[in-house]
C-alpha cells in the first residue's frame, strides 16, 4: 500500500540581476532577524531568567520593522522572516529536549544563505514559480518533473558557497513499496572498499576528495596568497568552493546509487551503528572517513528503506564483527587495522571485511 511522504525536489535556477539582488537582501534580513531574536532570547534568559515565546519574538519583529533603524526589513517578504523565527523556536525546542546544543548565531560567510517561503508567499502554476515581491517567475531548470498533481507547500531558495542558486519544493507524494525481495545482506563500511557485502562483493570507494586533492590544494594555495578583503581573494574563495562542490556532488551521486541498489535488491539490510563523530578524531583516518560519507549513506538507507517497504537493522557499535570468527564463534583478543586476512584457531581463514559483513548479517537476522 502506498504511503504519503513529504519529499523535497531540488532544482537549479538562474535569477536575473534584479531577482538576485532581492534574494540577497532577503537572505541578509533572514539572518539579521534570526540573530537578533536569538540575542534577545539569550539576554532574557541570562539577565531576567525568563523565556521568550515565538509570539513574543513575532511581536518584536513587528516593532523592528516600524523602527527607523530596521525599517529596511519591510522591503522583503515577511514570510521568510517569520519562518526564521519558527526555525529558532524549533532550535530551542531541540535544545531543551537535549537533542541539540544551544543555538548559535548565523554567520554571513559560514552559514548557508537561504530563505523559506510558505504557500502564501509564492505562486506555482503551469511550471512557473514566482516568489513574493517579484514580478517575474524564476528561471528554473526542471531537471525532473514534479509528481502529477503535486502542489508545493514550502519553497526554499538557497545559494551555496560556489555561487549556485537552488530552489527546493516540498510536496506530499504517494510512494509505493517495491515488490518483496527474498534477499538479506550485511553491510560493513570501510575505506579502501566503501562497503563490503556479506555476499563477498566489495563496492570500491571512488575517493572523490582524494582524486581532486591536487586541484583543491592548488586552489587553496592561491587563496592563501590573496590579500584579505580584496576582490581577488573573493574570486579565489569561489574557486575553492567550486572544487568542494564538485567533490560533494559526485560523492552524493555515488552514495545514492549504492543505497538505492541495496534497498532494491534486498528485503533486509543490516548495518553497524558507527560513531563517525568519534572516529574522525583519529587524525590519520579523519580525511578518508569524511571522504567515504558513511553518515550520509546511512541516512539514505534509512529513508529509502522506510519509503519502499524494506527493513533496516542497525547493530550496536560495540558488536565485534571483525574479530568474531564466523565459523566457530571465537572472538580474537585484538585485530589491528593493518591485518586484512587472518586465521582462526579452528583453521578457518577470513578476509577481515567479508567476515565482518557476514557476522553483521547473522547478528541482524538473529534479532528477529
Amino acid at each position: 500500500m502506498a504511503q504519503i511522504v513529504k519529499r523535497a525536489y531540488r532544482y537549479r535556477f538562474y535569477p536575473t540581476p534584479e531577482q538576485a539582488s532581492q534574494l540577497v537582501r532577503t537572505f541578509g534580513c533572514v539572518r539579521l532577524v534570526y540573530n537578533k531574536a536569538l540575542e534577545e532570547r539569550t539576554r532574557a534568559h541570562t539577565q531576567e531568567s525568563k523565556g521568550v515565546s515565538y509570539a513574543e519574538s513575532s511581536a518584536a519583529l513587528t516593532g523592528w520593522k516600524r523602527s527607523e533603524e530596521f525599517g529596511f526589513l519591510r522591503e522583503v517578504s515577511c514570510v521568510p522572516l517569520q519562518q526564521a523565527l519558527r526555525h529558532l523556536q524549533t532550535a530551542f525546542g531541540n535544545f531543551f529536549a537535549k537533542r541539540a546544543k544551544y543555538p548559535v548565531f548565523k554567520s554571513r560567510r559560514r552559514s548557508r544563505s537561504s530563505a523559506e517561503y510558505t504557500r502564501s508567499a509564492f505562486t506555482y502554476r503551469d511550471g512557473q514559480l514566482t516568489l513574493a515581491k517579484m514580478d517575474a517567475p524564476l528561471s528554473v531548470v526542471w531537471s525532473r518533473p514534479l509528481p502529477v498533481g503535486a502542489e508545493p507547500s514550502t519553497v526554499t531558495v538557497s545559494k551555496d558557497a560556489a555561487g549556485r542558486w537552488f530552489v527546493s519544493l516540498l510536496v506530499q507524494e504517494a510512494v509505493a513499496p517495491l515488490p518483496p525481495a527474498q534477499g538479506a545482506v550485511g553491510v560493513d563500511a570501510g575505506i579502501s572498499a566503501l562497503v563490503t557485502l556479506s555476499t563477498g562483493e566489495k563496492v570500491p570507494n571512488p575517493g572523490f576528495e582524494r582524486a581532486d586533492r591536487r586541484r583543491l590544494a592548488r586552489a587553496q594555495r592561491a587563496l592563501a596568497r590573496k590579500a584579505k578583503g580584496s576582490a581577488n581573494r573573493g574570486k579565489a574563495r569561489l574557486v575553492v568552493a567550486r572544487v568542494h562542490a564538485r567533490i560533494a556532488d559526485r560523492r552524493r551521486d555515488h552514495l545514492h546509487k549504492v543505497s538505492t541498489r541495496l534497498v532494491r535488491e534486498n528485503q533486509t539490510v543490516v548495518i553497524e551503528d558507527l560513531a563517525v563523530r568519534n572516529m574522525v578524531k583519529n587524525h590519520q583516518l579523519a580525511r578518508a572517513i569524511s571522504d567515504a560519507g558513511w553518515r550520509e549513506l546511512r541516512s539514505m538507507l534509512e529513508y529509502k528503506a522506510s519509503w519502499y517497504g524494506r527493513e533496516l537493522k542497525v547493530l550496536d557499535r560495540w558488536f565485534p564483527s571483525s574479530k568474531l570468527c564466523g565459523v566457530c564463534g571465537v572472538i580474537r583478543e585484538s585485530l589491528p587495522l593493518h591485518v586484512r586476512v587472518w586465521e582462526c584457531g579452528c583453521g578457518a581463514s577470513h578476509d577481515r571485511d567479508v567476515n565482518a559483513a557476514k557476522n553483521i548479517l547473522a547478528a541482524g537476522l538473529a534479532e528477529r
